[in-house]
Formats: C-alpha cells, sequence, structure tokens
C-alpha cells in the first residue's frame, strides 16, 4: 500500500518522480497513491509510448482519466490534451497511442451508482466566471463529489476554506501556492476531510480538482 491513509495530507511533485515499468511494454507510470500491485484503488500518472497498448480489462469501480499530452486512444474514440472521461463501474476497454501520451489516471474510485461515461474536451469547452476573479470549468458531480477545473488569474487570492470530503488537486499549468508552500505543474495534493487552507497564486494557473469523495473519519 501507498499513500492509502486518507487522513493524511499528501504533496508529490510528479516531476522529479522516476517512470517505473508496468505489465504492458511501452506503458510507464508514476505511481501517486495504490493501495495493491495492479489491483484496486490507484491513482498515477501513466505514459503510452509511441505505439504501445494495455490489454483489455475491466473497472469494477470506474475509471477516470484526464489527457495531459498527447493522444489516448481505445475503442470509443480517440482523445487529446485536455480530454477528460469517466469510464463507469463496469466498463471494460483496451487503450492505446498511437503517437504517445501522458495522462493522469484514476482508477477503482466511483460509486457504483455513479454510472455515467463522460467525455469532455476542456480545449472547447466554455469558462464559467467564479468567486473572485476564477473561472471554472464544471467536469462532473456525483452527490458530494465535484470536479472541475479551476483557472486562477495571477495574483488571485481566494478566502480561507475547510474541505468537506477532502480536497484533490493536480496542478495543470503555472504555480499553485496555500501557506503550507507552493506547489509548481505536475504537483499532486490530497487533503484529508475538514482540512482547511488558504489558498493564493502570483502566476497565472489552471488544477483540476476534486472535492467531497474522500472519507469522512
Amino acid at each position: 500500500m501507498f499513500n492509502m491513509d486518507f487522513s493524511q495530507r499528501v504533496v508529490i511533485n510528479s516531476s522529479g518522480q522516476q517512470w517505473q515499468s508496468s505489465p504492458a511494454q511501452g506503458v510507464l507510470r508514476k505511481p501517486l497513491a495504490r493501495e495493491n500491485a495492479e489491483s484496486g484503488h490507484a491513482t498515477s500518472i501513466v505514459q503510452y509510448q509511441a505505439g504501445s497498448k494495455f490489454a483489455r480489462h475491466h473497472h469494477p469501480l470506474g475509471e477516470e482519466i484526464f489527457v495531459l499530452d498527447g493522444v489516448f486512444s481505445d475503442e470509443t474514440g480517440h482523445y487529446g490534451p485536455g480530454t477528460y472521461i469517466r469510464n463507469p463501474p463496469g466498463s471494460a476497454h483496451s487503450p492505446f497511442s498511437d503517437q504517445g501520451c501522458v495522462i493522469f489516471v484514476k482508477l477503482q474510485q466511483m460509486d457504483s451508482r455513479d454510472v455515467a461515461s463522460v467525455r469532455i474536451s476542456t480545449d472547447a469547452t466554455p469558462w464559467l466566471s467564479g468567486i473572485g476573479g476564477l473561472e471554472v470549468m464544471p467536469l462532473h458531480e456525483f452527490e458530494h463529489e465535484h470536479v472541475a477545473l479551476v483557472k486562477w488569474p495571477a495574483g488571485e487570492v481566494f478566502q480561507p476554506h475547510r474541505h468537506f470530503g477532502g480536497e484533490e488537486i493536480l496542478v495543470l499549468s503555472g504555480e499553485f501556492r496555500d501557506e503550507f508552500g507552493c506547489y509548481p505543474t505536475g504537483t499532486w495534493i490530497r487533503s484529508p476531510h475538514q482540512s482547511e487552507h488558504h489558498p493564493y497564486v502570483e502566476q497565472e494557473t489552471i488544477i483540476w480538482v476534486k472535492t467531497g469523495h474522500l472519507p469522512l473519519d
């Protein structure tokens, strides 16, 4: 098990991690949290080298993907940078990448009742006005779980706040900050239920953020 204590705050700058092999040739990964070696709850940055593929497999509790670079593909289509994908519980696919890609992946973490299949090209989706100068792009919600992209203009300061059901962030561009530190592009942050912080940025920054999905005890 790796980073499976959800009561603890975790910060990993994935840019500084080494790629590790996977069961599929040409598919590498940087683990962020993992329940078992090849099964169960897992959050990772995954690289498909050009021409690589992964054997057909099932997702008993779903799979969530954000394409960071290149083109990720499966039987349902080809997905470029900025694509948000949810494969619901019980789904299966045979992923591959002809030109290579890097993706952020969360496995086996969905509610069994959350059966939505989602494909969103964030590059073609308008931003909505948020609190203060923030812009928000909602991606998915189910009960307490909310997933979105948030764009922070340079110099934006947000109010201190708590995270009911926790918060998870992947910094997509720029540099995210709070009173605990500075988090450059590629940093993954997981904060537990009822944690609190006072976030801000100095430069324009875009984050992928999920709230309300972590254990409440």
